[in-house]
């Protein structure tokens, strides 16, 4: 029997084991094969145009191109307007007249989150032998059915809490009354208004900003008849102190409730910052970042740390349909989750009682203050309080503003430091002293004659440090003020402005810059700072916040000279015991130390801030009011109200 040539025998078995081996031929299909319409079709699925592919059903009944690509967009939904990134994974497997091949598909969703899957996209060879791929809605996601939509929702983390020195969080529950109006209840509505207006200014502290009424009667009028017509949510002890005369007006009805607020309305308000929902510019500046309803914080630190306060918000790949109003509602499927991840808090060094004794101590200051209290062994803040007439403004951080007689506690500690003077050193204080042409005065003009250095420091001698300034030098005044941490880089964990001290001027400027006048300029964090800098003997950089813990703080300072700086600590306990700070003397507690202070502003030496420095104990005060007069007959009974109010 005739047999076939060897060569021939192995054509044949090859071609047997292309057809009975069909479902592995990816190396038979050729560039007919089936991979092209999967990539045309993937193509197509991003660009929107898939007229280059065959389409049919599972039936197998043709499907046009353009209703492909409109469902596609359609199941799409909200992530329409982002087509993922289609890769094919390898060659289609074929079995006779069918192909599957598999597609990974990935989505980039909101915040840079990924949600990748693998789908089989099923092909069929058609009688023109060109290869068709089969649509249906799965092949989008393994839950869509026709109608569908993916949706997203975005479910919010837990924000964590800003934390007291301790370990506490500031911000708690708190109770609360919601003041609300019952429309129908209401017998004369500007009567009602002119009552609810008069009463909710006789709040004390005042509700900053005040409560707006003026829109109130055309709410009542659009509302329904009994409806609630919230008016005001107040703080249980404000709504305490004007019960009796807003509980019985006709109309008025009252909610108690509980809401995550600080300790008082004013606590370090300026520096925790608030939180709110998100407003049309966060929106607009971080449309990836926040949705309407989110909770932002906005100025302090619950804006400087919002992102790792807020946490990241979950987000989950819904599935939609249309119910019998036509209007989509979810189907209890969720192709994808990713889980939130809680806040992370920011503790602070704030201590609750040296907080509220420094915003009581302001309470009632209608002009633009600060208070900032150090503990001096460590540096932490233990108090930052802005008035009410700072409107928000951390005042206390960012002021800059010349320091007037409190940096004599500065030029006393360089002049010492230099030999120029002891305490005891008699220094005249002339009503007078003229640099250049220059008349530097005291305040009301006084004059001490020959008295010693001591008593031109606890008197505040404007003269006597004006003749003194030439023994400085040129830039003495900075080189000292640098040694007390002042115009260095600090990390504070907000904006704060470090100080600027005047150097390399002329005479008139130097006898200037002596008096804390001039280019000088300060914060009261920085007068705080320097101020426990010399209760110390060294400058640490002050410190707010424990965790995030600052970066890169600013390096320790170097031991100040033992015998200068004990001699300004004498001259700053005189000016409480026989000088401008005398209404500090019996403050209970430890010997209290200061120097007061009146810094001119302008040209016009009636227009002057008002100032304090000093310390008791463990801690360090600086009080600023802008336009408040004299040091001693405005910073210094605020001072007194603080120091009085701390814990024993």
């Amino acid at each position: 029997m005739h047999q076939p040539y060897p060569h021939h025998r192995s054509r044949l078995a090859a071609f047997a084991a292309c057809l009975v081996a069909a479902a592995t031929l990816t190396a038979c299909s050729g560039e007919d094969g089936p991979q092209r319409s999967v990539d045309a079709f993937l193509a197509g699925w991003r660009s929107g145009d898939l007229r280059a592919v065959g389409l049919v059903d599972p039936t197998g009944a043709k499907v046009p191109a353009d209703a492909v690509s409109r469902e596609i967009r359609e199941l799409s939904g909200e992530l329409a307007d982002t087509p993922p990134t289609l890769t094919r994974q390898g060659d289609p497997t074929i079995t006779r007249d069918t192909a599957t091949a598999t597609v990974r598909v990935e989505w980039t969703l909101p915040g840079d989150t990924r949600w990748a899957y693998e789908r089989p996209v099923r092909l069929t060879r058609g009688r023109d032998d060109q290869w068709q791929v089969i649509w249906e809605p799965k092949v989008v996601q393994e839950q869509l059915t026709r109608g569908d939509r993916l949706g997203l929702r975005r479910d919010p983390a837990a924000r964590a809490a800003v934390l007291d020195g301790s370990g506490r969080p500031i911000v708690a529950p708190r109770a609360v009354v919601r003041v609300g109006v019952q429309p129908d209840a209401v017998a004369d509505v500007g009567a009602l208004t002119r009552q609810l207006d008069a009463a909710f200014r006789a709040v004390r502290p005042a509700i900053t900003p005040p409560v707006d009424l003026s829109g109130l009667p055309e709410r009542l009028a659009e509302a329904e008849p009994g409806a609630f017509v919230e008016v005001v949510v107040l703080r249980d002890e404000a709504y305490r102190q004007i019960k009796p005369r807003i509980y019985d007006l006709p109309g008025t009805r009252f909610i108690a409730d509980e809401l995550d607020l600080a300790p008082t309305r004013e606590f370090a308000r300026a520096v925790l910052g608030t939180v709110d929902p998100a407003q049309a510019d966060d929106l607009a500046r971080f449309p990836d970042r926040y949705s309407p309803g989110d909770l932002v914080g906005h100025g302090g630190l619950q804006g400087r740390w919002d992102e790792r306060l807020r946490g990241t918000p979950g987000l989950t790949v819904v599935v939609e349909r249309p119910a019998g109003d036509g209007i989509l509602a979810p189907t209890g499927a969720e192709p994808f989750r990713r889980e939130p991840q809680q806040g992370r808090p920011v503790r602070t060094t704030l201590d609750p009682a040296t907080q509220n004794a420094a915003d009581r101590a302001l309470r009632g200051q209608q002009r633009r203050s600060a208070l900032v209290a150090v503990r001096i062994s460590d540096g932490a803040v233990l108090a930052a309080a802005n008035g009410p007439g700072a409107a928000g403004e951390n005042l206390a951080f960012t002021a800059q503003v010349p320091p007037g007689s409190t940096f004599k506690m500065v030029s006393a500690l360089g002049l010492v430091e230099r030999g120029a003077v002891t305490p005891d050193t008699t220094v005249g204080c002339p009503k007078t002293f003229t640099v250049d042409g220059r008349a530097f005065r005291n305040s009301n003009d006084f004059a001490l004659g020959a008295v010693p250095f001591r008593t031109d420091f606890a008197k505040s001698c404007n003269t006597a440090f004006a003749a003194l300034a030439p023994k400085l030098g040129p830039d003495g005044l900075a080189v000292t003020g640098r040694s007390l941490g002042l115009e260095a880089t600090w990390d504070v964990g907000l904006d704060a402005f470090t100080g600027r001290v005047s150097a390399n001027g002329g005479a008139t400027e130097q006898a200037a810059a002596a008096i804390g006048q001039g280019t000088t300029l300060v914060s009261p964090l920085a007068m705080a700072s320097a101020t426990a800098a010399v209760a110390r003997g060294r400058f640490e950089q002050p410190t707010l916040l424990l965790d995030p813990a600052p970066a890169q703080p600013a390096a320790s300072g170097p031991e100040l000279k033992a015998e200068a700086v004990a001699a300004v600590r004498a001259m700053m306990r005189e000016v409480v015991t026989a000088g401008t700070g005398s209404a500090l003397r019996d403050v209970p507690g430890g010997p209290v130390h200061g120097k007061t202070g009146t810094a001119e502003y302008d040209d016009d030496p009636a227009n002057t801030h008002a100032w304090f420095v000093g310390w008791q104990d463990d801690v360090a005060v600086a009080v600023f009011v802008e336009r408040g007069g004299s040091g001693s007959g405005t910073a210094v009974p605020i001072a007194e109200r603080f120091l009085r109010a701390l814990p024993r």
